[in-house]
């Protein structure tokens, strides 16, 4: 198996990037899209478990747009071959001074594109981050 062939790093880095864009300024549409449309799909949320598409999509479409800034950083992308990646970021908000999050997200290539298969979120003292 090839792990992180430059161009599916290239790709996963742009719809990444694009989901970033996305939560950041409410977009649940695009949010919608990235997401795969399947009851399999899943979202660990910092409140919420969130089991198949429609519970997510329910999720995002109820989501308040206020807070929702953020910065990232330590984003590593890994793939596993041509249809497979891992993206883990660690994120801040202003509006929770001390604290870090971690979010995973599990992506495959379909053929509509690149979708999240499984995502995972948490948030913990900033004074636990190693």
């Amino acid at each position: 198996m090839e792990i992180d062939l430059p161009e599916v790093i290239a790709e996963v880095k742009a719809a990444f990037e694009r989901y970033e864009q996305a939560l950041v300024s409410n977009d649940v549409a695009v949010l919608g899209e990235l997401f795969r449309n399947d009851p399999r799909t899943l979202r660990y949320g910092i409140g919420e478990n969130l089991y198949g598409y429609e519970a997510i999509s329910g999720f995002r479409a109820g989501r308040s747009p206020v807070g929702l800034n953020r910065r990232t950083a330590k984003t590593v992308i890994t793939s596993y071959g041509r249809d497979t990646a891992v993206a883990s970021t660690l994120f801040y908000r202003d509006t929770a001074p001390g604290k870090v999050g971690r979010q995973m997200q599990t992506w495959i290539r379909f053929p509509e594109g690149w979708r999240v298969v499984a995502a995972h979120v948490s948030i913990i003292d900033e004074s636990k981050e190693t």
